[in-house]
């Protein structure tokens, strides 16, 4: 049997491939769309696809009221959490893709999906090269004393950090805090110009026009460099593949799980 699937912000950037990805396989069904300008319209008819005959709503309440197994939270941070409770509360499993959400927001969702058993899946990025740049960037940590980020985006980007970052920050936070030479504090200048600090870590946000979603983590040690990045193009069917797994997967889990990598065999 087909999981049923409802999707929050089907007609957006990210969630309109996805949703041509549901319509691709034949273990996903996508069963209701959550799209505020597509509301009251079928997805197949805005996107012009005919496999998707999907409604769409302009509420996580009305969309939910389709029964489903999995929601997958493509929106954007103003209504994200909102929708990923409303969904938890319901008994429906959460895949989150939407960036800009706080470690506090995830607690708070943690600890509901808690109590109703629901898994919920937080990717920062769901292309396998990011989440490989999470654990190649962990194991390096463990060696490396001192690191910094900079990512990059387009001008249209609002959110900074990115959820990618987000989650690699918090990961990093589990390995050590980053022992600078210089405290951000004894900084001669103005101490904005060190990035700003996500749990110990200088993080630098680049928003500029004809730049592409990217993450460089930078390492150092006397007389030595080490520097992995990720960068994505300007179309998300990268982040296809590892949707559909975690639509696949988040049944298995139970609370507020973050990075595709929670389920991803590697």
């Amino acid at each position: 049997m087909a999981l049923k699937v409802c999707l929050a912000g089907a007609t957006g950037w990210a969630g309109s491939e996805l949703a041509r990805g549901i319509a691709a396989t034949v273990d996903l069904r996508l069963v209701a769309g959550l799209s505020r300008t597509g509301a009251g319209k079928n997805l197949g008819d805005v996107l012009g696809d005919t496999r998707l005959q999907a409604p769409l709503y302009a509420s996580a309440q009305e969309a939910l009221a389709v029964p489903c197994d999995v929601m997958v939270e493509f929106t954007n941070p103003a209504s994200a959490k909102d929708n990923i409770l409303c969904a938890v509360r319901r008994g429906v499993h959460v895949v989150v893709g939407t960036s800009g959400l706080t470690d506090e927001d995830y607690a708070e969702i943690d600890l509901i999906a808690c109590e109703r058993r629901v898994g919920v899946l937080a990717c920062g990025n769901f292309a396998i090269t990011a989440v490989l740049l999470q654990m190649f960037a962990v194991a390096a940590a463990k060696h490396l004393p001192q690191w910094e980020i900079v990512e990059y985006a387009d001008d249209h980007k609002i959110d900074a950090p990115s959820g990618t970052v987000r989650e690699l920050v918090q990961r990093l936070s589990q390995v050590s805090q980053p022992q600078m030479t210089v405290p951000i504090v004894q900084t001669v200048g103005p101490q904005e110009a060190r990035g700003a600090s996500l749990s110990g870590t200088q993080v630098h946000c680049i928003r500029l026009p004809g730049h592409v979603l990217g993450v460089d983590v930078l390492f150092g040690l006397p007389d030595q460099t080490l520097v992995l990045r990720h960068n994505s193009g300007s179309g998300a069917k990268p982040y296809v593949g590892g949707a559909l797994l975690a639509i696949r997967k988040v049944s298995t889990l139970s609370g507020l799980h973050r990075g595709l990598d929670k389920v991803l065999e590697l």
